[in-house]
């Protein structure tokens, strides 16, 4: 009714017409209507390509994509091929569905959100401890996400279809700490209920703090996982147990296995026991033979095998040599994804002999420092194509949140730039170079 009004002022319909259609040959002659014309049609040659130009614009120089339609259009890059996942026949789709004998009690299987797809998120490490910053924080909210986690990362971790983090304390109310240990954790065995509002299924336990108050608060933080529906990977009642896949069996036919360990504490007698043949304990790797075999009896079952390992030098963005040593004899053995905390930053993606490799993912939600973080998420798709993305986030005040702005261009540029083995474009997605 506007643009009739407006055109009725300016004359250009003829008023005498019960119609009210336009007088074609009046509203040509008028030079309001030439300008308009002329306008229009810069306007269609020019400046609709000129958009759709900036709107895909690719910054040179390692620079990366912020187009205006480039999150609608564009198309994610594969960071590899999984085809041992690829689900290409009916047969394909057998092998991957079939459940081993012993695997019974580690297998889950899961509906995918996407007939095509099975996506895996990742987050580094979770602190529910009320005697520090963080878990009070956890504790004041009243033991949930909501208010500590930010919503899109809350909606992120609880879109994908398998989400993973790495567990750093026991749940428990009894115990000891252990004797001459700088920091030990713990956490009642009620706040394990947070995890389920964060949209976590599986923790890895295979790092340096599970057994902070001793055997029967690392027993009790098994038993408490359970009850709550939580998957934990890397520690078990013997070494069958702590070293043992976890497989899952997606409705659309791909099997998927994670496999977590640890290397710290790097010496003969750790604060964190190791599981063996008759006692509990973390899955121990710095002598990694059982590891490899672990990754090669998965991959005979057709699974796309993650390892999630705890490796590294804190505080550190740099690599240390027993990181990359066993990233390669990992990736050798058949790994597909390796994945890394406990240095508590962030250090380098790489591919290293075409796997890719995720050095350390930092703090997810650890304590109050502000500190650079991310979560990973790990599209399989079913003809075998993998994506991977990098979504930037930050921790600060105890609180962790997506970074937007400036801060997501900083992180971006500075993992691009720790990272000479990778191309990660502006929306986090990853590509070997």
């Amino acid at each position: 009714m506007l643009w009739y009004n407006a055109l009725m002022r300016k004359g250009f319909y003829d008023q005498d017409s019960w119609t009210d259609k336009i007088n074609i040959k009046d509203f040509l002659k008028k030079p309001q209507t030439v300008a308009f014309l002329l306008t229009f049609s810069t306007i269609l040659v020019v400046g609709i390509p000129a958009l759709l130009i900036f709107g895909n614009f690719k910054y040179s120089n390692e620079k990366y994509q912020k187009g205006l339609f480039a999150t609608k259009w564009e198309a994610i890059p594969e960071a590899g091929r999984a085809e041992n996942a690829a689900i290409t026949d009916e047969e394909s789709a057998k092998r991957a569905a079939i459940i081993y004998e012993g695997d019974e009690d580690y297998t889950h299987v899961i509906g995918t959100a996407d007939p095509e797809t099975v996506t895996i998120g990742f987050a580094g490490d979770i602190l529910f401890d009320p005697n520090y910053a963080v878990g009070d924080a956890f504790r004041r909210a009243g033991n949930t996400a909501e208010g500590v986690v930010g919503q899109s990362l809350l909606e992120k971790m609880r879109g994908v279809d398998i989400m993973m983090v790495n567990n750093e304390f026991p749940y428990s109310n009894g115990g000891s700490p252990t004797e001459g240990k700088t920091y030990t954790f713990r956490a009642a065995p009620e706040t394990s209920a947070i995890l389920g509002t964060m949209g976590v299924d599986i923790v890895g336990l295979a790092n340096n703090h599970a057994y902070d108050y001793g055997e029967q608060a690392f027993l009790d933080t098994m038993a408490t996982l359970s009850n709550a529906g939580i998957v934990y990977s890397g520690a078990g009642n013997n070494i069958d147990e702590a070293s043992h896949p976890v497989y899952y069996i997606t409705s659309n036919g791909m099997k998927i296995a994670i496999i977590s360990a640890t290397q710290i504490e790097r010496n003969d007698y750790p604060d964190t026991k190791p599981a063996t043949e008759d006692s509990a304990g973390v899955f121990r790797c710095m002598n990694d033979a059982l590891l490899l075999e672990r990754i090669r009896e998965a991959r005979e079952k057709s699974a796309y095998v993650i390892v999630f390992i705890h490796w590294g030098t804190e505080s550190t963005s740099e690599i240390d040599y027993l990181q990359r040593d066993q990233a390669k004899e990992i990736a050798d053995a058949g790994a597909n994804l390796i994945i890394g905390s406990h240095p508590h930053v962030l250090q380098k993606i790489d591919y290293v002999d075409g796997v890719p490799v995720v050095y350390s993912m930092g703090n997810y939600i650890f304590n109050s420092k502000t500190l650079d973080s991310c979560m990973i998420i790990t599209t399989l798709h079913k003809d075998g194509a993998v994506n991977l993305q990098f979504v930037p986030a930050l921790q600060s005040g105890c609180t962790v949140t997506e970074a937007t702005g400036s801060e997501h261009d900083r992180i971006i540029n500075e993992m691009a730039a720790m990272s000479p083995g990778i191309h990660i474009d502006y929306n986090g997605y990853i590509s070997p170079k």
